[in-house]
């Protein structure tokens, strides 16, 4: 049996006297979802940080199919397979869709002018983006832009690809349009981890759950399970054991 395609251990990550992540472990496999929530301030963002390289942890590994690279910078751990998206996109303001999903198609997945090309139009078509092609990124729409966001992600031929609060900011009717979206990134089979405060959504998707609380694992699992454990609901919905998890459209659980 092969084994995970993510494997970290141990994760831990301080900023002077504030121990961000303490011991955090994380394993995803090949084509899983994993969702990701917890309060404000509980080193998730700092979790995806680590894993993509942009910050080294003072302890612990991160392993990608039993190799490690902990102290692999960014761009190797992308041209390895490992795309992310921002909590705010930031696309190329003033160079066009296409422009922008070229650019990571030429420098993520290392293609070149034809070939990126065609990967570029591919993604951009599989995320309902090639009518935007020929326009300017500054000028898109805040659910085009979370789409861009994905584009240039995929577009860098990920098996793994890291997903922060990209539902964040859209509307109750937007935020279907997305995950619908996201399902669709699903069935081709890449690994998905994806924080999010917009409960529903990630019920939606992901296969498995993992709440974080002041940089620890305060559980994981089956996800309906993982929101009606107690210290779930009292620790992240701020609500009593016996209350009802209400995760229906539009409803926010960063309080």
């Amino acid at each position: 049996m092969s084994g995970p395609l993510l494997q970290a251990t141990g994760l831990s990550v301080s900023f002077g006297r504030l121990q961000v992540l303490d011991g955090v472990d994380l394993r995803v496999d090949a084509g899983e979802t994993l969702g990701i929530v917890g309060p404000n301030g509980a080193g998730k963002s700092t979790l995806l940080n680590v894993v993509t390289g942009v910050l080294r942890p003072d302890a612990g590994t991160v392993r990608l199919d039993g190799r490690d690279v902990t102290r692999d910078p960014a761009h190797v751990r992308c041209r390895d397979g490992i795309g992310r998206s921002y909590q705010v996109p930031r696309p190329f303001g003033q160079m066009t869709v296409l422009e922008n999903v070229l650019v990571s198609a030429t420098f993520g997945a290392g293609l070149r002018r034809r070939a990126a090309r065609e990967a570029a139009v591919e993604v951009l078509e599989q995320l309902d983006l090639l009518h935007r092609a020929d326009t300017p990124a500054g000028s898109l729409p805040l659910l085009d832009r979370k789409r861009l966001e994905l584009a240039r992600a995929m577009a860098s031929r990920p098996r793994l690809v890291l997903l922060d609060e990209i539902a964040g900011g859209l509307t109750e009717q937007e935020v279907p349009e997305l995950v619908a979206t996201i399902e669709g990134l699903k069935r081709t089979g890449v690994a998905i981890v994806w924080i999010e405060h917009v409960v529903h959504a990630l019920l939606a998707v992901a296969d498995r759950l993992m709440c974080l609380t002041y940089g620890q694992v305060l559980a994981e699992g089956d996800p309906r399970e993982v929101m009606d454990s107690p210290e779930v609901r009292r620790t992240y919905l701020g609500t009593a054991p016996d209350d009802p998890v209400v995760a229906g459209p539009g409803t926010r659980t960063d309080r």
